[in-house]
């Protein structure tokens, strides 16, 4: 916890649950990304943490944006963000919105498949194409394989379509998962971008760009590589596969520019005693997979949790949140462990939550209300 956000507990003394983000985190790990990858361009992926606030903050800095819809755009253009400073690169678009980003200026496209590019073609006439290609996702705690991306083969025959169709294809992106834990985990898919990019330059349709994703991790209980040794082992990925041919490269950090930058403070509204779960001790907090911990899904991501007890004993237990829903458990497969002196009442600081948690609370099922974040 930094102190910014220590002191902000102390004396705003905020309602739980609630999201608490230190700007200045937020603004130090942008300059050590790009200070790694000083060639790189970065759009921030804005769905990780779309408030203003952290917008503003990566917009001083430099920031580019990557946006995942129409609202999103609309969004960051309100804070005076220019349409050259934004990719469009969810490749499920509706094209009345493909329209509309047109119409605003928007003229970075994704896509993945021919419905959507014959959508790109019709909607917004002469705009840049990346076309979207497949990774297995090894590595990742949260990977986004299949529901997006094509082979290599599709991939070639999708841009030279799109140089057909009066669209002007750019080059290549990939997803190799959310936090990606294997600072090794780009360089198969930059070697498949390397073949596309060859073929096509063969075929008299030279591609210049590589949009390298995200992936880029941030601390929970498990070490991870550092993102300078993620950078260099990009940057000796790409020597090795493009050469002296390089692209012009450009990557969509999210979780690894918010995630360390935030923490939710929740409250034990439950600990049960009753004789039926007598030998599991379950453990309810004020917040749950659909007041924004929706990460723990499958108990893919185990946050960091800390309470005034921490020193002491602890036992497992499973925590769960307080819907009356029973898929509303964090972890139960693996039972987190938690000082055996927790008591109902307890504030609980769940760590390293700044990103995919408030955009994932629910509206307000069961009549909670969304997850408030606080700025500081």
């Amino acid at each position: 916890m930094t102190e910014r956000i220590r002191t902000f507990l102390a004396t705003a003394q905020p309602e739980s649950p609630c999201l608490i983000v230190d700007l200045e985190v937020v603004r130090e790990n942008y300059r050590l990304l790009k200070a790694s990858m000083p060639d790189t361009a970065i759009y921030y992926a804005i769905k990780a943490n779309p408030d203003p606030a952290v917008l503003a903050v990566l917009n001083e800095e430099g920031a580019n944006f990557d946006c995942a819809s129409l609202q999103e755009i609309r969004d960051v253009m309100t804070l005076g963000i220019e349409p050259g400073s934004i990719s469009y690169s969810n490749t499920i678009k509706k094209e009345r919105d493909i329209a509309a980003a047109f119409q605003l200026g928007i003229r970075l496209f994704a896509f993945d498949c021919r419905a959507e590019l014959e959508k790109l073609a019709r909607s917004a006439p002469g705009s840049d194409v990346i076309c979207r290609i497949l990774t297995d996702g090894a590595g990742a705690d949260w990977p986004l394989s299949r529901k997006f991306g094509c082979t290599k083969e599709h991939a070639i025959m999708l841009l030279q379509m799109a140089a057909e169709r009066g669209l002007t294809p750019r080059g290549v992106s990939f997803h190799v998962g959310s936090q990606q834990t294997n600072a090794d985990g780009w360089d198969t898919a930059i070697a498949d971008a390397a073949d596309i990019f060859r073929s096509l330059k063969a075929a008299g349709t030279p591609l210049d760009l590589l949009n390298l994703g995200g992936g880029f991790p941030t601390r929970f209980l498990n070490d991870i590589p550092e993102v300078a040794l993620i950078a260099r082992n990009i940057d000796a990925s790409l020597k090795r596969h493009f050469g002296n041919d390089l692209p012009r490269t450009i990557a969509e950090p999210g979780r690894g520019l918010v995630g360390s930058a935030g923490i939710i403070k929740a409250e034990v509204v439950l600990i049960a005693d009753n004789d039926e779960k007598a030998s599991e001790r379950w453990v309810y907090l004020d917040i749950g997979k659909f007041g924004g911990l929706a990460e723990t899904m499958d108990e893919a991501i185990r946050y960091p949790i800390t309470t005034r007890h921490n020193g002491a004993p602890a036992a497992p237990a499973i925590l769960a949140g307080p819907t009356c829903d029973s898929v509303d458990v964090m972890y139960e497969k693996t039972p987190y462990p938690l000082p055996e002196a927790l008591a109902i009442g307890d504030e609980v600081l769940i760590e390293s939550t700044g990103a995919y948690t408030a955009t994932y609370s629910s509206v307000g099922f069961n009549g909670f209300a969304p997850l408030k974040t606080y700025a500081v």
